[in-house]
């Protein structure tokens, strides 16, 4: 697709040097385009106006009032989908840097990545998922593509955001092959090819993937201890943790509280973050792509050290069984199972009880999905009470 780039006027012209580019990033004056051409903004790039028009999304901001692990109301320093992505994006671009990457659109599809998660976290998207079982199921990055291509409505000539092709590759981090199907009847060519010819994303998809696991696996260890449901004990049974908790006490042996735990995380971050530049940079240097698409056939490229990778798998383990599935937990996700359920009965039978652009469509089964998908945790809790009458206990 043609790129327009209009000549800018010298008044509007900054005197900031552009990024500089490696060989093998995603480049904006190199992209693929969007699905409905337009012209491009005289004073940014085309993944800066992408990470721009998601800020500014309706769903980004609902990310606020959605479940990281803990819900919304049990504490007011506890993750949140938004901030959970504000810090994948701090983590993204830090790497992408170091690495010659590009950070706007690192920061794309970090931003963007969960646009699409349900209200209750895993816990609503796993009953959504059940709901939708004989309608074509429901998955979350999925819904961040639809997110972005159909539902945010704000542009008189197209639905969606109208993104970039490498931003839409990047939120489309998993995909099953019944939807990879679906997607390049509709795309020939497009984001569902990669999964049935089994190529890779962009580095810089490849890098929010990681992004993402560093950061959620540091701040759950935050939110674990700061909520009880973590002990000391337990978390420092792994490796990756323990080391740096040792490293610090050597270093500041005064330090107590949350001081001791946020200069622990930081140290666990900085050594996960340079062990990713490091076991990357030896990925690139034995594959030596010179070229985004060179990329893609090569095997994943973004990474950690073998070592590194069996500490993290161990830190993983720990917070699956330690925390999300903690009996309080459990309990607590368990109603907001029976929230969404009973939203999705009630709205299948009476769609008239949804949003007026929602209660209109055709496919009601998939117009069901998206409002509820859509809900804040806080949104999701009202409705359940105004159809049943009842206050579920969270």
């Amino acid at each position: 697709m043609a790129i327009f780039v209009p000549d800018l006027p010298d008044s509007l012209r900054g005197d900031a040097p552009a990024q500089e580019h490696a060989p093998w990033a995603a480049h904006p004056l190199q992209s693929r385009g969007r699905r409905h051409a337009e012209p491009e903004a005289p004073t940014r790039g085309m993944f800066q106006r992408d990470r721009d028009r998601i800020v500014h999304s309706s769903a980004f901001r609902r990310l606020v009032y959605k479940t990281q692990v803990f819900l919304n109301h049990e504490g007011d320093l506890f993750r949140t989908r938004l901030t959970h992505s504000l810090e994948v994006a701090q983590l993204g671009r830090s790497i992408a840097r170091a690495l010659g990457l590009d950070e706007d659109l690192v920061e794309a599809i970090a931003l963007a990545h969960d646009l699409g998660h349900t209200p209750f976290g895993h816990a609503g998207q796993d009953a959504l998922n059940a709901c939708m079982a004989d309608y074509g199921g429901f998955e979350h990055n999925m819904q961040s593509l639809r997110v972005v291509d159909v539902l945010e409505l704000r542009y008189p000539e197209f639905d969606g955001l109208n993104l970039c092709f490498e931003a839409r590759e990047g939120i489309l981090k998993h995909c099953s092959a019944r939807n990879a199907r679906w997607l390049e009847q509709r795309e020939p060519g497009g984001v569902g090819q990669r999964f049935l010819q089994g190529t890779q994303p962009s580095l810089e998809a490849q890098l929010c993937n990681l992004a993402d696991e560093i950061a959620y696996n540091a701040h759950d260890i935050d939110d674990g201890l700061r909520s009880g449901l973590l002990t000391w004990e337990q978390v420092l049974t792994v490796p990756l943790v323990a080391r740096h908790h040792a490293s610090v006490q050597r270093d500041h042996p005064q330090l107590t509280g949350r001081r001791l735990l946020y200069e622990t995380i930081r140290r666990m971050l900085s050594e996960q973050v340079y062990d990713v530049m490091r076991a990357t940079r030896a990925a690139l240097a034995q594959h030596r792509p010179q070229h985004v698409d060179e990329v893609r056939q090569c095997p994943p490229l973004v990474g950690f050290s073998a070592d590194m990778r069996a500490e993290s798998l161990q830190l993983k383990q720990l917070l699956l069984h330690a925390l999300y599935r903690h009996p309080q937990v459990m309990q607590t996700m368990g109603v907001a199972q029976q929230v969404v359920r009973e939203l999705f009965a009630i709205y299948l039978q009476q769609p008239g009880e949804m949003k007026p652009d929602f209660a209109a469509r055709t496919d009601t089964e998939r117009a069901v999905a998206d409002y509820i998908a859509g809900m804040t945790d806080r949104f999701a809790l009202r409705e359940h009470a105004r159809l049943t009458g009842q206050q579920v206990l969270m």
